[in-house]
């Protein structure tokens, strides 16, 4: 049985166009911005022009705002480069989950997503790669079966253009609605993402605020390369989990960012500012050639 079938959706722009390169560029409807944004890290309150002049990092304390798919990609994509792939490849309500219809109707209207994740191709600095783009906003960003599926494809795509992958995590892990189909997803990522790696493929992984649960025990911890952003949380269960079942007090920073990368887990720490930099010097560092769309 497929699961996977597409629908249209009023926020996706002309797809026609987009998939022919004429309106290659994000959708702007799809990027939203905040008026005024308070800050969890020092209670800092910074005017809307300010949060996109920084990237939505607090210009007070450092900490680093979630922000979604599609804005993270206008921050690292070149102008005119964007070409999103399997842009409405949904799931149905395969186990017959009561209210699952209704919170992805929900997260549909309130992001402009179709689901978890968007996978595109595109331009870095003008380097070519394939990106996939998990965003925390949509059921908290969780792995059913078309974020897996979205999620291999790319992978496979990246693999038949002989392209670097780069995939970036926010997730809260496996998503319950769909059972053991949810999990399945983390083999089959998995197992895509071997395959890439035998063909001689590079990936990269970056961690971002959280990236939690199955996401964190499939695809995010098989990179090549694996960067976070600051101060993320990092693990598979939650400090709150642990802590209760240790009945022991966790050090300072418990699986944020920092400590990670104090015990070997990560390569390293990236802001946000410098990501699309570091991304482009990698993809420099390992041979993969400037190329254009002509």
């Amino acid at each position: 049985m497929n699961f996977f079938f597409s629908q249209r959706h009023e926020r996706i722009m002309n797809l026609k166009e987009r998939r022919e390169g004429k309106a290659a560029d994000i959708p702007k409807k799809h990027i939203k911005h905040a008026v005024f944004g308070t800050c969890k890290g020092c209670g800092a309150v910074a005017p809307k022009a300010e949060l996109e002049r920084t990237l939505y990092v607090c210009p007070k304390c450092g900490y680093h705002h979630k922000i979604g798919a599609y804005l993270r990609l206008s921050t690292l994509l070149d102008s005119g480069s964007f070409l999103e792939l399997n842009e409405t490849l949904t799931t149905p309500n395969v186990l017959n989950f009561p209210g699952y219809e209704e919170k992805l109707r929900a997260a549909r209207r309130e992001t402009g997503l179709m689901e978890a994740v968007v996978t595109a191709r595109g331009r870095i600095h003008g380097y070519e790669a394939v990106l996939a783009v998990l965003d925390g906003r949509f059921l908290m960003g969780s792995m059913g079966a078309a974020v897996g599926e979205k999620v291999t494809r790319a992978v496979e795509y990246a693999g038949r253009e002989e392209l670097p992958l780069i995939i970036f995590s926010a997730s809260g892990g496996a998503r319950m609605q769909e059972g053991i189909i949810s999990l399945m997803q983390m083999a089959k990522t998995s197992a895509a993402l071997a395959k890439f790696s035998q063909a001689g493929g590079l990936y990269i992984s970056v961690l971002t605020n959280p990236t939690t649960g199955g996401v964190t025990a499939s695809f995010a911890s098989l990179g090549d390369i694996i960067l976070a952003e600051p101060g993320a949380l990092i693990g598979f269960a939650g400090p709150r989990v642990i802590r209760q079942t240790i009945r022991q007090e966790l050090p300072e920073g418990f699986q944020r960012s920092e400590y990670v990368e104090a015990h070997g887990f990560l390569d390293q720490i990236i802001s946000r500012d410098r990501m699309k930099d570091v991304l482009a010097q990698l993809l420099r560092l390992h041979g993969r050639e400037v190329r254009t769309n002509g």
